[in-house]
């Protein structure tokens, strides 16, 4: 039998959820901070980014100290929309856009406990993990609904 390593290249902490993927970190992202408060949580204000020059941004994921959402619309070149309240209004944050084009990581978890997947292949596990496990799982998106402990989960490629 073949010896098998893990050597991932690259890695992000996951944020749960039950609609959202774990976006593709390989793939192009905008990094920024937000530079005012929103009119709403749901709204993303940059004034350093001209999103409308931007191809692709809707449907991107954002990764916000808040949480995680979906980029729903360019409401003009310095915000954007998003399909949750993630946005705390009362102050700057940093904030990271995605692809949502993951093609399967592998997960790590600090803490013992269970994680809920769905699989590249569609399928819903939950996985019963001791703390430092490897979920050797090819992971499309941590559902947060069933997963305990979601805050210490590191996504590897």
């Amino acid at each position: 039998m073949a010896y098998q390593k893990l050597q991932a290249e690259r890695a992000l902490k996951v944020i749960p959820s039950d609609t959202i993927n774990i976006p593709n970190v390989a793939g192009p992202a905008i990094i920024g901070t937000t530079t005012q408060p929103g009119p709403s949580g749901t709204a993303l204000v940059d004034g350093t980014q001209n999103f409308n020059s931007t191809q692709g941004l809707i449907g991107s994921i954002v990764y916000l100290a808040g949480g995680v959402a979906t980029v729903t619309s360019i409401i003009n070149n310095t915000t954007l929309g998003l399909s949750a309240s993630i946005v705390n209004t009362g102050s700057t944050e940093s904030y990271s856009l995605y692809a949502d084009d993951n093609n399967g990581c592998v997960l790590q978890t600090g803490i013992a406990g269970t994680i809920r997947v769905l699989t590249i292949g569609g399928d819903d596990v939950t996985f019963s993990v001791v703390a430092g496990a490897f979920v050797p799982v090819q992971v499309k998106r941590v559902l947060e609904s069933g997963t305990m402990f979601p805050n210490d989960i590191i996504a590897l490629w």
